[in-house]
């Protein structure tokens, strides 16, 4: 999981140094392209100088060609006072409407400073805005963002899938492995039940024998069914509760109560209720095992709009902010002997199958934690 994000991370950072460096190779041209523009309207205002003050026919030639050659930088002529005397490479529009080529010239002047053309016996001014050429070449950078910023989100969409996806068959992988290794040492304790049953065993021996047998069961019942896609059945949720709750209260230390409040009405929820059992019953142990000394486990149910939310409380040792950000993911555990798949396991039940959400409500060192379960109707 780490080498994966690492690895994700590394690909973000060489992405946004390919656009950090087009950004500033692009901004380089512009700039240059933009020196370059501001040099064509000097000389296109020295060829209006040129124009005015020379008589030699070949100046004048070489003055008009100049004028003439502007086919791109849109530019207006205007007077000492401003007043505008004539334009180029205006758009037709704002040409035949004076209002918007006031406003033309209104945005060149806030773009560069004017172009003075000295004609010894008066002065016009050149103000000048940016070619099609130049917007397009500012404009390229965020197109080519965009572009790459849809490349990424895809190419990570489709690598978080794609690793999700093995997560999902090493989790499928283990559950269906796990649950057939459980099945031949079950199948030799059945079998070893029938034979003591039949040698006079006492019977609340065999009873205890039998209760551990049908608990292995269930154990390999529930990995079974994470194994594959659960069956799905309306089935009583408060009746299923308050089982688990007497059994994990029988289960208990002394100093710790386990307190349930539900309504009396029955709540029917789709659900596969071995697996719901077991988040419920996973939830409960670990409370139990926060519970360092007396103190009370509470289990809250409640129906609300078309879903039903499961609050499991507990006044023991809490949680740091620290752990509370990690508990979740596969293979973290606070216990020294904890294998860390409890949590990960349950919100994957939780999430994946029932459509619901797990999650750590609320935490604090030395006051306990909160898990919110929240199924659908």
């Amino acid at each position: 999981m780490a080498s994966f994000i690492n690895w994700k991370s590394g690909f973000i950072f060489i992405a946004l140094l390919i656009v950090a460096a087009s950004l500033y190779y692009t901004n380089n041209l512009a700039n240059d392209l933009a020196q370059e523009e501001r040099k064509k309207v000097s000389i296109l205002a020295k060829s209006f100088e040129l124009l005015a003050k020379s008589s030699d026919n070949d100046a004048i030639s070489f003055a008009l060609s100049n004028i003439d050659s502007n086919k791109t930088i849109p530019v207006i002529l205007t007077d000492e006072k401003n007043t505008i005397i004539d334009s180029k490479n205006i758009d037709h529009e704002a040409k035949q409407d004076s209002s918007l080529l006031a406003q033309k010239l209104l945005a060149f002047r806030q773009q560069h400073p004017k172009v003075v053309v000295d004609f010894g016996f008066g002065k016009n001014y050149i103000y000048y805005g940016e070619s099609e050429h130049l917007k397009k070449l500012r404009q390229f950078p965020y197109i080519q963002l965009c572009i790459i910023f849809l490349f990424l989100s895809v190419v990570l969409i489709a690598l978080s899938a794609a690793h999700s996806a093995n997560q999902n068959q090493l989790w499928i992988s283990l559950s269906k492995e796990t649950a057939h290794q459980l099945g031949t040492p079950i199948s030799s304790l059945e079998a070893w039940t029938v034979l003591l049953e039949q040698h006079n065993t006492p019977p609340e021996l065999l009873q205890e024998l039998q209760k551990d047998v049908h608990r292995l069961q269930l154990v390999a019942d529930r990995f079974s069914k994470i194994g594959s896609t659960p069956k799905l059945e309306v089935q009583d949720l408060s009746q299923l509760v308050a089982h688990i709750k007497d059994y994990m209260q029988v289960r208990a230390p002394k100093h710790v109560r386990i307190d349930c409040i539900a309504n009396e009405t029955p709540i029917s929820i789709p659900m596969s209720a071995t697996l719901i059992e077991w988040v419920i019953e996973n939830l409960l142990r670990n409370a139990l095992d926060a519970m360092t000394h007396k103190g009370v486990i509470l289990i809250s149910l409640q129906k609300e709009d078309k879903q039903v939310v499961i609050d499991i409380s507990d006044t023991g040792k809490g949680m740091s902010k620290a752990q509370a950000k990690q508990i979740f993911k596969p293979g973290y555990s606070t216990k020294k002997r904890g294998w860390g798949l409890g949590l990960s396991l349950s919100k994957r039940i939780v999430e994946q199958y029932h459509k619901g959400s797990l999650q750590l409500r609320q935490t604090e060192l030395g006051k306990g934690a909160t898990f919110r379960i929240i199924l659908p109707l």
